[in-house]
C-alpha cells in the first residue's frame, strides 16, 4: 500500500513539473519584452501564457516552428516591428535552426555568445537597425548555411574567424558600414555560392582566391572603395556567373589591357563607375565579351571608337554610358542581324554622326541621350519600346515618328526639332511617355495627342506652340502629368466634366497667354498634386471649389489678374504657394500665413497679411493705417538705435583689427584661416563662452579682411561706372550669395548702360540657339545686383521679352586671353543637365574691363539663403526630406560633371548651389570657371574657398593649387555637413574644445559619440522618426567620408549611389 501511494505521488509530481514553462518558452517571453511596437499584433497578441502548449514548444504562437518539444524556428519577417532585441536569449533554444526577422525596425547587436547557437542553419536580420561590429564568435557557427545582415548599421572589420563558417552557402553583408580590408580567410569558404558585400566601406585591394571557390556563382562587391587593378587571374579562372565590381576605384589589369580574358562561365559583368581607361577596339579585347549576356562599363574613362560587338552572340544588355567614346554609333548594334541585344545605353558620350534607321527587332531599350548626334530623326525604330534621343542636335520635323510603331517611351527633348506636331499618329497609340520639351516646335496642339489611350506623361515645355488648349487633354483617363509651360498657348481653359475619374497629378500651364477665368471644375481633380498657372492673363476670383483639390502640394497662380479673396479652404498639404503679382484682396487665410511674404507680394496691394514673419511687413495698404507712435515707444526706439550704433562701432573695430592681422601675415590668410585663428582672439572679442552656446564669427567678416583695398584694385561698381555708366545705388541691398536671386528695392534697379544704347560694342557670343540678343539689347536690359564673388559681380538682367539672365561681370585680370577664353567657353555648350545651371554665352569687350558671362537665372535663391539662420533667410527652415533631396541633386550634378564631362566643378559652395522653382531642385553654378581664368585668378578662387571653409587640405598644401575631382568631393562633404547642422562652413565655432571650424567640430562630436548633437535643432522633431534618424546618421557618415584625406576619399560616383539609396 505504501508503495502504491509513493508511485501516485511521483506521477503527480512529474505531471506538475510538465506544466511549468520550458526553457524555450521563457526565452521567447524574454524576447517579447523588448517589442515596443507591433502594429498587427502578430506577436504581442499571440505570445502569451494562456496559449502555451505544455509539451515544451508553443506551436500555436505566430511565427514559431516546432520540432517535437523544441523551438526549431522563429520567423518574424515583414511585420513592421519596432523592438530593442536581446538576441542572446535565443542561445537557450538549443534546437533552433532558423531565426529570421527581416524587414522590420529592430535595434540591437549580434551577441557575443553567437557561437553558442550551435544548431543554427539560417540567420536573416536584414533591413533592420542593428549595429555594432561582427563578433569573432560568428566563426563558431559551423552549421550555418545562410547568413544575411544586409541593410543595417553594422560597422568595423570582418573578423578572420569568419573562415569557420564551413557550411555557409549564402553570405549577404551588403548596405552596412563595414570597413577595412577584406580578410583573405573569406576566400576559404569552399561551400560559398552567393557572396554580397556591396555598399560598404571596404578598401584597398580585392583579395585573391575567390576564383578557387568552385561553387561560387554570385560575387557582388559594388559600392566600396576598392582600388588597384583588376585581377586578371580571377576573371580567367572563376566559375561565377554574376560579377559586380561597380562603384569602386579599380583600374585595368596589370597587363595594360582591360582584362587578359574572361571565363565562359561569367554571364553578368558590371565594372561601371570605376577608373577604367583605354579603348575597346583592340582585337584581343573584342573576344573578351563573347559569352556575356550583360556588360556594364558605364561611368568610366574609356575612349576611342566603339566596336560593332558582332562577335557577342549572347549579349542582351550593353551599357557604355558616360565615358568618352567618340565616332559613330556602330551600325551592327542597330541592325541586330545576329545579336540578341535588347538593351543598349550609349548616353553621355561624344558620339557623332546620324542615325538613319534602327532595324533590330530584338532591341527594346535604346538610350543615345546627351551625345552630339545630328541629322534627321531615324526613319524606323525596329522593335524599340523605350527610345531616348534627348540632348543631341537632331534637326528637321517630326514626320518620321509616324512610322515608329512600337515605341512606348519617347524622349526627344533638348534637340533642334522644328515644325508642327503631326496631326495623325495612329502608330503611336502605345505611347505612355512623350517628352518633346526644349525644341522649337510650332503650330497648335494636334487633336491626335488626345487619342492616346495609354498616355501618362506629356511634356511639351519650352517650345513655340500656340493656339488654344485642347479640352479633351484634361479628361484623358490615364494622363498623370501634363507640362505645357513656356509656350504661346492662348484662350481660356475650357474644362468639360470628365467621364471618368481623373488621374492628373501635375498640371503646368505656366508662362503662356491663357486668359478667361479659373475653371470651377478644377475642384474635381482630387488627385492633383501640382498646379502651375503662373505668368498668364487669367482673371476673376478664385472659386471655393478649389477645396476639392485636397492633394495639392504646389499651387502657383502668380503673375495673373486674379481678384477677390483667397479661398480659406485650400489644401492643408500645400508645401509651395505663390499668388504674388495679382490683384487679390481681403485677409490671407490663417492656414496660409506660414508662407513667406514673397508668396503674396509684390502686387495684391489690397491683400492683408496679419502677423507676418519677423522682419517682413504686411501689405503696402496697411502702412497708411498705422497708429501714431506713443512717447514710450519713441524712447525705446531711440535707445535701441544708440545701442545699435555702439555695436556697429565695436564691429568696425573688430573687422579693422582682423584686416590689420591679415595684412601682417599673408600665409595666415592663405591657410585655413577659420581653423587656425587662436582662441584667445575670438574670446577676446566675443567674451567668455562660459556655459552659453558656442560663439560664431561669420565668414563674411573674415572675408572682408582679405579683400584688397580700393587702392589696389577697382571695385566692381567703380568698373561699371567707368565703363558703362552703370552705378548701383550705394544703399542697395547686395546679397552675400552670388546668383542668389535676392530681390532688391526699386531704387537699386539700373541698366547695364544708362548713357547710350550702343555702349556695349564688343562681341556677344552664344553657345546655343536658345537666345538671340545683340550687345545693344543687353545694354538696355534693366539689371539688379545679385552678389559678389572672387570672380566679379553678378546681376539679373531682364530682357525685352521678359526672360531673365544672370550676367557675371568678371573682375579685371582674372580672364585668360581672348583666344584661350573663347576656346574654353565653347566647351561649355555640351554641359547640359537638370542639376547644372546652363551657360548661355559670353561677351568680350574692347577694354580689359568688359568681359561678361551669361547664364540661366535661377529663382528663388541659393542654398545659403535658405539654410543659414541669419537675417533675410528665405522661408521656414528646410525639412529633412528637402535637405536630403538637395544633397542627392548636388551629388548627381557632380557625378555628371566628373564622369559625363570629365571636368571638376572647382568652386563648390553653398552660395553656388541654386534652388530652382517651388520644388527647390538644386542646380550648381559657377562650375569650371577656372578653365576661363588665369592661374592668378584660380589661386584667388581657391583662397576664397579656404576662407569660406570649402578648400580641401591638399589644395591648401599645394604651391600651385588646381581644382580636382577629389577636392570637389571634399567641398561636397562640407556642404552636406552644412545641410545636417544648419551652420555655415566658414563660421568659427568656439566652445569647450576651443575655436574650431565646422568640419573639426563635427569630427570631435562624432569621436565622442555625440554625433546627434550636430544635427540642426530645427529638425529635432523629425528625429523622433526612427527612419529619419537612421537616414541622418547615414548621411553624416557619408559626409565624414568625403572630408577624409585625399587617399581615403571616395569618388563622387560612390557617394551619389550611397545617398540615392537612403
Amino acid at each position: 500500500m505504501k508503495l502504491l501511494r509513493l508511485l501516485v505521488l511521483s506521477l503527480l509530481f512529474l505531471s506538475a513539473m510538465g506544466q511549468l514553462p520550458s526553457q524555450d518558452i521563457l526565452a521567447l517571453l524574454e524576447f517579447k519584452k523588448g517589442i515596443k511596437h507591433d502594429p498587427t499584433g502578430y506577436v504581442l497578441q499571440s505570445w502569451n501564457e494562456e496559449s502555451i502548449d505544455f509539451n515544451g514548444c508553443p506551436s500555436s504562437w505566430n511565427g514559431i516552428v516546432c520540432n517535437g518539444g523544441n523551438v526549431a524556428g522563429v520567423v518574424l519577417d515583414n511585420l513592421d516591428l519596432a523592438a530593442d532585441a536581446d538576441l542572446s536569449v535565443f542561445a537557450n533554444l538549443t534546437m533552433l535552426v532558423k531565426l529570421s526577422m527581416a524587414n522590420n525596425s529592430i535595434t540591437g547587436q549580434i551577441p557575443v555568445n553567437i557561437g553558442d547557437f550551435r544548431s543554427l542553419e539560417f540567420l536573416d536580420l536584414s533591413n533592420n537597425l542593428f549595429s555594432s561590429s561582427l563578433p569573432p564568435g560568428v566563426g563558431k557557427l559551423a552549421s550555418l548555411r545562410n547568413l544575411s545582415l544586409a541593410g543595417n548599421n553594422f560597422s568595423g572589420s570582418i573578423p578572420d574567424s569568419i573562415s569557420g563558417l564551413s557550411s555557409i552557402q549564402s553570405l549577404d553583408l551588403s548596405h552596412n558600414s563595414f570597413s577595412g580590408v577584406v580578410p583573405v580567410s573569406l576566400t576559404r569558404l569552399n561551400s560559398l555560392v552567393f557572396l554580397n558585400m556591396s555598399s560598404n566601406r571596404f578598401m584597398k585591394k580585392i583579395p585573391r582566391g575567390f576564383e578557387l571557390i568552385s561553387s561560387l556563382q554570385v560575387l557582388d562587391l559594388h559600392g566600396n572603395m576598392f582600388d588597384g587593378r583588376l585581377d586578371g587571374e580571377f576573371f580567367l579562372l572563376t566559375n561565377a556567373s554574376h560579377v559586380d565590381f561597380s562603384g569602386n576605384m579599380l583600374g585595368g589589369s596589370s597587363s595594360g589591357k582591360l582584362l587578359p580574358g574572361i571565363s565562359d562561365s561569367v554571364k553578368y559583368l558590371n565594372l561601371s563607375g570605376n577608373q577604367l581607361t583605354g579603348s575597346l577596339l583592340s582585337g584581343t579585347e573584342l573576344r573578351l565579351f563573347s559569352s556575356l549576356k550583360v556588360l556594364d562599363l558605364s561611368y568610366n574613362q574609356l575612349s576611342g571608337e566603339l566596336p560593332g560587338f558582332d562577335f557577342a552572340y549572347e549579349l542582351q544588355v550593353l551599357k557604355l554610358s558616360n565615358n568618352m567614346f567618340t565616332g559613330f554609333v556602330p551600325n551592327d548594334l542597330l541592325k541586330g542581324d545576329s545579336l540578341l541585344l535588347n538593351e543598349l545605353d550609349l548616353s553621355g558620350n561624344n558620339l557623332s554622326g546620324s542615325i538613319t534607321a534602327i532595324m533590330s527587332t530584338t532591341l527594346r531599350v535604346l538610350n543615345l541621350a546627351s551625345n552630339g548626334l545630328k541629322g534627321e530623326l531615324p526613319l524606323l525604330t525596329g522593335g524599340c519600346g523605350v527610345l531616348d534621343l534627348s540632348g543631341n542636335q537632331f534637326q528637321g520635323n517630326l514626320s518620321r515618328i509616324l512610322k515608329w510603331a512600337n515605341v512606348e517611351y519617347l524622349d526627344l527633348s533638348k534637340n533642334r526639332l522644328t515644325g508642327p506636331i503631326p496631326e495623325a499618329a495612329p502608330q503611336l497609340l502605345r505611347l505612355n511617355y512623350l517628352n518633346l520639351s526644349y525644341n522649337s516646335l510650332t503650330g497648335s496642339l494636334p487633336r491626335a495627342i488626345t487619342q492616346f489611350p495609354k498616355m501618362r506623361v506629356l511634356d511639351l515645355t519650352s517650345n513655340q506652340l500656340e493656339g488654344p488648349l485642347l479640352t479633351n487633354l484634361l479628361t484623358l483617363p490615364t494622363l498623370q502629368e501634363l507640362h505645357l509651360g513656356n509656350n504661346a498657348l492662348s484662350g481660356a481653359i475650357d474644362f468639360p466634366p470628365p467621364n471618368t475619374k481623373s488621374n492628373l497629378q501635375v498640371l503646368d500651364f505656366s508662362h503662356n497667354r491663357l486668359d478667361g477665368y479659373f475653371p470651377d471644375r478644377f475642384g474635381s481633380l482630387t488627385g492633383l498634386q501640382q498646379l502651375n498657372l503662373a505668368g498668364n492673363n487669367i482673371s476673376g476670383s478664385l472659386p471655393t471649389s478649389m477645396s476639392g483639390m485636397s492633394s495639392l502640394t504646389l499651387l502657383d497662380l502668380s503673375q495673373n489678374h486674379f481678384t477677390g479673396p483667397i479661398p480659406s479652404n485650400l489644401s492643408t498639404a500645400l508645401a509651395s504657394f505663390n499668388v504674388s503679382n495679382n490683384d487679390l484682396s481681403g485677409v490671407v487665410p490663417e492656414n496660409l500665413r506660414t508662407f513667406p511674404t514673397s508668396s503674396f507680394y509684390p502686387g495684391n496691394t489690397k491683400l492683408t497679411l496679419p502677423g507676418g514673419p519677423p522682419g517682413s511687413s504686411n501689405a503696402p495698404a496697411e502702412k497708411s493705417r498705422r497708429k501714431p507712435i506713443n512717447t514710450a515707444v519713441k524712447i525705446v526706439v531711440i535707445v535701441s538705435c544708440v545701442i545699435a550704433v555702439i555695436i556697429l562701432i565695436m564691429l568696425a573695430v573688430f573687422i579693422h583689427y582682423i584686416r590689420l592681422s591679415s595684412r601682417s601675415s599673408a600665409d595666415e590668410v592663405a591657410g585655413k584661416a577659420i581653423g587656425s585663428r587662436p582662441g584667445s582672439k575670438i574670446s577676446g572679442v566675443g567674451g567668455s563662452s562660459g556655459g552659453g552656446g558656442p560663439l560664431v564669427v561669420s565668414a563674411e567678416d573674415l572675408m572682408s579682411a582679405r579683400k584688397p583695398s580700393s587702392s589696389e584694385i577697382l571695385s566692381p561698381d567703380e568698373k561699371l561706372a567707368a565703363v558703362t555708366g552703370f552705378s548701383p545705388s550705394k544703399h542697395s541691398r547686395v546679397s552675400w550669395s552670388p546668383e542668389s536671386g535676392e530681390s532688391l528695392p526699386s531704387e537699386a534697379l539700373a541698366r547695364l548702360d544708362v548713357r547710350s544704347p550702343d555702349r556695349l560694342v564688343g562681341e556677344l557670343n552664344f553657345l546655343d540657339d536658345s537666345i538671340a540678343l545683340t550687345p545693344e539689347e543687353l545694354s538696355r536690359a534693366p539689371a539688379e545686383v545679385l552678389g559678389r564673388s572672387s570672380h566679379g559681380t553678378s546681376y539679373r538682367a531682364t530682357l525685352d521679352n521678359g526672360v531673365f539672365l544672370t550676367v557675371k561681370w568678371l573682375r579685371e585680370g582674372v580672364a585668360k586671353p581672348k583666344k584661350d577664353f573663347a576656346k574654353e567657353a565653347k566647351k561649355f555648350a555640351t554641359i547640359r543637365h537638370p542639376n547644372v545651371v546652363g551657360l548661355r554665352g559670353y561677351y568680350w569687350g574692347p577694354t580689359q574691363h568688359e568681359k561678361l558671362i551669361l547664364s540661366d537665372y535661377i529663382s528663388p535663391g541659393s542654398l545659403a539663403s535658405f539654410l543659414f539662420d541669419r537675417p533675410g533667410r528665405r522661408g521656414p527652415p528646410l525639412t529633412w526630406p528637402q535637405r536630403l533631396k538637395i544633397a542627392v541633386d548636388v551629388a548627381r550634378s557632380l557625378n555628371y560633371l566628373h564622369f559625363d564631362r570629365a571636368v571638376p566643378h572647382g568652386n563648390l559652395k553653398a552660395t553656388n548651389v541654386l534652388l530652382d522653382g517651388p520644388e527647390l531642385n538644386a542646380r550648381v553654378s559657377d562650375y569650371c570657371l577656372h578653365r576661363l581664368m588665369t592661374q592668378a585668378g584660380t589661386v584667388v578662387q581657391i583662397l576664397d574657398a579656404g576662407v569660406l571653409g570649402y578648400r580641401s587640405p591638399e589644395l591648401a598644401a599645394s604651391k600651385k593649387p588646381a581644382p580636382s575631382f577629389k577636392s570637389d568631393v571634399y567641398a561636397f562633404g562640407v556642404i552636406v555637413l552644412e545641410l545636417l547642422t544648419g551652420r555655415c562652413a566658414g563660421d568659427v565655432i568656439s566652445g569647450e574644445e576651443g575655436a574650431v571650424d565646422l568640419t573639426d567640430w563635427v569630427r570631435l562630436r562624432v569621436a565622442e559619440g555625440r554625433g546627434t548633437e550636430c544635427i540642426d535643432p530645427s529638425m529635432v522633431l523629425e528625429m523622433g522618426n526612427a527612419g529619419v534618424e537612421k537616414g541622418m546618421k547615414e548621411v553624416l557618415g557619408i559626409a565624414l567620408r568625403c572630408i577624409r584625406s585625399v587617399s581615403e576619399r571616395p569618388g563622387i560616383k560612390t557617394i551619389y549611389e550611397d545617398l540615392s539609396s537612403i
